[in-house]
């Protein structure tokens, strides 16, 4: 007879304690030693030390104690550095469980990795692992490869041959020696997924563009592309309604052949498609071999339930690095995008545009402004927070982005985030805005009420590839006579800040404009100024170092301007004033590595600057 009181504590330590931490408290592990120099001792039916620091040791002994708590093994059948008799070269398992408390026979191998192992070398664990688990002095019916998150489970016990590998595979290792599940994660249960760490999550998700990657096998772009395809296929199989005790279908199943699961995989992204044509319009592009270990590293994660903050900065930090190689004109560093949303203050009802969105930095960062005042009217967790913060997203916030594949990543930024993707689309956003509004009615002129943008620098636009150039004011010369001649070619970002004033609201609607310095201090750019001041009231302008855009590839000098469209018959008057600053210190230097700030006091002085609007310099 089970104690109530007995059963009550163990459910309550479940809950309370992970498993290494319950192996600890029960005196199956022993953690000592001062940081940097800790050892680990094992301590089931012989004891066992090792260096604690190492990675691929913290991953065995939170496995060791899983197998004890999860699995149900009795830890006196469970052994560590187990040496496979009689094999040469000799080879020791990480772990052995035995199927008899003499510890004789051998039933399942473990092998373990640490986090981040490549594709190459999670394989050649499993080979390894197959090898001593079917060595005729060491023979098992299990073999487990654990790298981290990631893990395979193969099934060696001759049903379809020691060299079968798709087919031996299972889902998850059987319980307390029962029978092999279908799946490994059921909904509601104790196998259900987890929401994970930042670091766990920036793990997982540079693991699988590594294999989508596969040193070649497709460009990193492409590569990132169809991580984006199975992490939407992930988010959309995670939200689908389901009883407790229903699996879910983004996982390996036990004895699923790859192209079988494929099948599967692509049946779900398929039907998501169709719902949502706007996210993806082509299929799955992956070898199904591939598509497996992608599987295999996403798995587990439950990323709808993991941390809105943690999902933000571990996407940014992979993206930060990802768009430095090969889109670094698509990226703004967080600190700027930042100090932009806090100097302009969006307000819950305003329409949010950026016409060059990237990766959707800006739009993001409005988002997570107005998650954090739907946080000072409302308790968190409530239907009012979310529907605060969540209708903005899917009512207010728009981008344009001319790059397809970069569009697909700031559309899955945005699912990530809890959405705001519908109104993401992959546009040329110096084309007609009635083209725009053909494509999404939400474009349209006199329509916005704040637009965050950083818009490319240092492209050309000419006029025979582009017609469009000579509908623009900055896209003509004017000559003494006031008569119109088309310019043969213009810069991207001179037309963008003619684009941005046809977007914004006639006297209400303000915008945060990254620009290259020449457009404030070349002479040659006097008619570019004179447009500016003519249709817009300049209300700040903030010069930025020259490591502002230098870690990520671009070394121009740039300053940030904020302006106010005026009304349709409003003149410039001699009593505008302007506040202007020039921070040295921006959170980060030219390598990448953080600083001190001033941004923060900038918008302080900002806000006063707003209260009494005399001359200043900050």
């Amino acid at each position: 007879m089970f104690d109530i009181n007995d059963m009550a504590k163990a459910a309550l330590e479940t809950v309370l304690f992970t498993p290494l931490q319950r192996a600890q408290k029960d005196g199956y592990i022993n953690i000592t030693g001062a940081e940097g120099k800790k050892k680990i001792e094992y301590i089931t039916s012989e004891k066992h030390v090792e260096n604690y620091e190492d990675p691929e040791e913290k991953v065995r002994a939170e496995f060791f104690a899983e197998l004890i708590y999860k699995y149900e093994y009795p830890a006196n059948r469970i052994k560590v550095e187990v040496v496979v008799p009689d094999r040469l070269p000799t080879d020791r398992a990480d772990i052995v469980i035995f199927s008899d408390d003499d510890c004789k026979r051998p039933y399942a191998i473990v092998e373990c990795k640490k986090e981040g192992v490549t594709d190459a070398e999670f394989n050649q664990a499993i080979e390894q692992g197959v090898g001593n688990a079917t060595w005729v002095k060491l023979r098992a019916d299990y073999v487990v490869i654990i790298a981290g998150g990631t893990r395979r489970v193969l099934d060696v016990s001759d049903k379809y041959g020691a060299f079968e590998r798709e087919q031996n595979i299972l889902a998850d290792l059987p319980r307390a020696y029962g029978k092999p599940q279908e799946f490994r994660f059921y909904k509601g249960t104790d196998n259900d997924i987890k929401p994970v760490s930042r670091e766990d999550l920036i793990a997982a998700i540079k693991k699988c563009h590594q294999t989508l990657w596969g040193g070649g096998r497709l460009s990193p772009p492409t590569a990132f592309g169809e991580l984006c395809k199975l992490i939407f296929v992930k988010i959309s199989d995670e939200q689908k309604p389901r009883k407790k005790g229903e699996p879910y279908q983004f996982q390996i199943k036990t004895h699923e052949p790859s192209s079988k699961l494929a099948e599967r995989i692509n049946a779900l992204y398929n039907e998501q498609k169709v719902k949502d044509p706007e996210v993806f319009t082509e299929s799955i592009k992956v070898d199904d071999r591939v598509l497996r270990t992608v599987v295999s590293h996403l798995e587990a994660i439950n990323l709808n339930k993991t941390d809105l903050d943690v999902k933000g900065v571990a996407f940014e930090q992979f993206m930060d690095g990802f768009f430095k190689g090969d889109f670094g004109q698509y990226f703004t560093p967080r600190p700027i995008i930042e100090f932009c949303v806090k100097m302009m203050k969006p307000k819950q009802d305003w329409d949010v545009l950026d016409p060059s969105c990237g990766s959707g930095g800006f739009l993001l960062h409005a988002l997570d402004y107005m998650r954090k005042q739907a946080g000072d009217y409302y308790e968190k967790g409530t239907v009012d927070y979310f529907n605060y913060w969540h209708n903005f997203a899917a009512k207010h916030l728009y981008g344009i982005e001319i790059n397809d594949e970069i569009a697909r990543v700031a559309k899955m930024n945005m699912i990530v985030h809890d959405d705001g993707h519908t109104n993401v689309i992959s546009h040329d956003a110096l084309e007609s805005i009635d083209k725009m509004h053909d494509h999404n009615r939400g474009f349209a002129e006199n329509r916005f009420d704040l637009i965050l943008t950083n818009p490319p620098f240092g492209s050309t636009i000419n006029l025979a590839e582009k017609p469009y150039l000579a509908t623009y004011e900055l896209g003509n010369n004017v000559d003494a006579k006031g008569k119109k001649k088309p310019r043969k070619n213009q810069s991207s970002e001179v037309l963008f800040i003619e684009r941005i004033w046809q977007f914004l609201k006639p006297g209400i609607g303000k915008a945060a404009i990254v620009l290259p310095d020449g457009i404030l201090t070349n002479r040659s750019m006097q008619y570019v100024r004179d447009f500016i001041l003519e249709k817009f009231q300049l209300l700040a302008v903030v010069s930025l170092p020259q490591c502002a855009f230098a870690h990520f590839g671009a070394g121009v000098k740039a300053s940030v301007i904020f302006v106010r469209k005026r009304s349709d018959n409003e003149k410039p008057n001699g009593d505008e004033v302007i506040f202007m600053a020039a921070p040295e210190l921006i959170g980060y230097d030219a390598t990448g590595r953080k600083t001190e700030s001033q941004l923060d006091e900038i918008v302080s002085k900002y806000e006063k600057f707003q209260k009494d609007a005399t001359p200043f310099f900050a």
